[in-house]
């Protein structure tokens, strides 16, 4: 029995299928109460990093995937993000299980933020508009993850994730269009326009990490990793495809 903790978010859920579709048997965790498909056991509840690693030690556990970040090899614990993804890590190789970690990018999912921009106009408006970044599809993601669950080999391991290709994000909009069939425009804001709206969202050290991520230059994201076409044997899938595959949350939109 493999324990998937964050069940419906994005990697969590793209692991979840990925295990499904590979015969495994899953338990899933989730806050929330849902219906799972065949051969998943669901579970309500959440727990600490710690604790939820201590019980899987005492039922036998021996194996341990985390869901890390790009941030994490910063090393940099004054960065609120990079901070918790290294006190994660930490926690993980000190557990005594035979650990994995994998430190994606920035996911292609993301761009499903811009979903409620598209549903009002054809111009999506965002921060960090200079950086190209090597998006990654969570399917990929979690495709590791599953390798790294069910196949020996990858303990001790710590596996940066990224897509096939660096993209401006007006480049990723262009490449959106095309697929919607529509003509999509990007404009970015000035640093000063993306700190006050970022401000508006969420905490101010919040805010500085994601500057010093995307301004400051802490982390490489827009470097193309080999790491998803050595581990999966095939290459990493595309934005485009990525795009086209959830179309149907734009048009919806």
């Amino acid at each position: 029995m493999i324990l998937i903790t964050g069940a419906t978010g994005n990697i969590g859920g793209a692991t979840l299928e990925a295990l499904v579709a590979l015969g495994h048997p899953v338990r899933a965790m989730s806050r929330s109460e849902r219906t799972w498909p065949e051969g998943v056991e669901g579970v309500s509840g959440y727990a600490g990093t710690e604790r939820l690693l201590e019980a899987v030690r005492a039922e036998g556990g021996t194996r341990a995937v985390l869901l890390s970040s790009s941030a994490a090899p910063s090393g940099d614990d004054t960065n609120a993000v990079a901070k918790y993804h290294i006190e994660s890590e930490r926690i993980v190789r000190d557990s005594g299980l035979e650990w994995t970690l994998l430190q994606p990018n920035s996911f292609m999912a993301n761009a499903l933020q811009w979903v409620p921009q598209l549903a009002s106009g054809d111009v999506v408006r965002g921060p960090f508009g200079s950086v190209a970044v090597a998006a990654v599809d969570p399917a990929d993601v979690g495709a590791v993850a599953a390798l790294a669950l069910t196949e020996s080999g990858h303990a001790g391991q710590a596996y940066r994730l990224s897509g096939p290709e660096a993209l401006l994000p007006e480049q990723q909009v262009a490449i959106l269009g095309r697929v919607l069939g529509r003509d999509l425009r990007w404009e970015g804001w000035s640093d000063e326009q993306a700190r006050t709206e970022l401000e508006s969202q969420m905490p101010t050290p919040y805010v500085d990490a994601f500057f010093a991520f995307f301004v400051d230059g802490l982390i490489d994201e827009t470097t193309v990793q080999p790491t998803v076409p050595e581990l999966l044997g095939r290459p990493a899938r595309s934005f485009e495809a990525w795009a086209r595959a959830h179309a149907d949350a734009f048009a919806s939109g």
